[in-house]
């Protein structure tokens, strides 16, 4: 049973309180629109004030009349974005792509940009992954450096975003991994401290 996830500057006072020798996996999750997101993008700007200088990647929605039409890659570091994914049956999307989930086309292009910036990096302080999904955790497909990032322990501490179905097979992989859930509730005081 997943432990309640605290706020983003909760999080950064562990993280600041704790040994380096160890590294320190939190696995982010919370049933769609909980606030996941959200509070990944409020823990990298938290880190930045803290001059943390977190690094890795986050997957904000893209909406279009209210409708998530597609699904962005936001480079932690430059705050660079790239298109990742279009929902199936949008126009967007009309092209069949060779790497796709029931829901979702990803875009070659942005998975290529996503793992060169993962294989990039030096081992991190602060490693930020929104999300590692069914193409990573079932298929071995999609983002695959994130995983080596984590199979690997190329951080002092990572937040890593897995949905509550693939959970169980994330610990199973990364059993020194912690499991912190953020409950939909809190998605008004994740949006609300970073409009702060």
């Amino acid at each position: 049973m997943p432990k309640l996830l605290g706020s983003p500057v909760s999080f950064l006072a562990g993280f600041l309180s704790k040994s380096e020798d160890c590294p320190e996996l939190a696995l982010v999750t919370g049933e769609s629109g909980a606030g996941k997101t959200a509070w990944c993008l409020e823990l990298a700007r938290q880190a930045r004030r803290l001059n943390l200088a977190p690094v890795g990647l986050i997957s904000p929605a893209v909406f279009q009349d209210g409708v998530k039409v597609g699904i962005d890659l936001l480079e932690v570091k430059t705050g660079e974005k790239r298109r990742l994914a279009t929902k199936k049956g949008s126009l967007a999307s009309s092209l069949a792509l060779e790497t796709a989930t029931l829901a979702w086309n990803f875009d070659p292009a942005g998975l290529a940009w996503g793992n060169a910036i993962l294989e990039g990096l030096a081992p991190a302080g602060l490693l930020i992954l929104d999300e590692l999904g069914p193409l990573e955790i079932l298929d071995d497909r999609g983002l695959t450096a994130g995983l080596r990032l984590v199979d690997e322990k190329q951080y002092r501490r990572a937040c890593v975003v897995i949905r509550p179905r693939l959970l169980p097979a994330a610990l199973e992989r990364w059993p020194w991994g912690e499991a912190l859930e953020i409950s939909p509730n809190r998605r008004d005081e994740v949006t609300e401290a970073g409009e702060a």
